[in-house]
């Protein structure tokens, strides 16, 4: 039976309406061979690239590490792309995805640190929200609930690597105000989870 046809809104992830795919369910096979998944292989490939370029560098501005983390930036949009074009949902993909996320956020993090490119203070705040984050998946897992990711959260990874980017570029003062952005809209996220978790507690301890 043929997919029905895919809106550009619905491509770009711009309509999320509807359930999940059944194919990224706690209990579905994880199929690791898909196309999304290897463009998250490609990107997750690319971090220790990263890392060596500019720990190889004298001011943590290296051109080549960029370009790097320019691409598995833009690869957090691009699989998701790929998913939505070819149907190629997957177990493997809903958990590869935010992994390579924080990985990617907490490498260039450590760069910015190491040669204080960004404010160490809002390094800090950034690394807090990941620890958080963690810990809630986490409490949320062995309750066996499960952590949908909201819009705010959804978006809050796309200026919080922007900014990043930014400042491994040299350009510190403009990143600082995208991942400010970022932490604003991650702790709006944090928040919803927190709210929508208490909730659905609630919920199955009156049931």
């Amino acid at each position: 039976m043929p997919r029905p046809r895919l809106s550009a809104v619905r491509l770009l992830g711009l309509d999320r309406s509807g359930p999940p795919p059944r194919e990224t369910d706690a209990d579905a096979p994880l199929r690791p061979w898909t196309i999304p998944n290897a463009i998250g292989y490609a990107r997750a490939a690319l971090i220790p690239v990263i890392l060596v370029l500019e720990y190889s560098s004298a001011h943590g501005t290296d051109a080549g590490a960029g370009v790097c983390f320019f691409f598995a930036g833009a690869g957090d949009y691009a699989d998701g792309i790929a998913a939505r074009l070819t149907g190629q949902y997957s177990r493997m993909g809903a958990l590869l995805d935010p992994i390579v996320d924080r990985l990617l956020v907490l490498a260039g993090g450590a760069v910015c640190w190491s040669y204080e490119l960004l404010p160490r203070w809002l390094l800090a705040l950034v690394l807090a929200r990941e620890v958080v984050m963690l810990a809630l998946g986490q409490a949320w897992l062995r309750r066996g609930m499960m952590l949908r990711i909201n819009w705010p959260g959804r978006i809050a990874v796309g200026p919080t690597l922007f900014g990043i980017w930014l400042a491994l570029l040299g350009a510190g003062d403009a990143g600082e105000w995208f991942v400010i952005a970022g932490i604003a809209l991650g702790l709006a996220a944090t928040v919803a989870y927190v709210r929508d978790g208490v909730r659905e507690m609630r919920v199955s301890s009156s049931a």
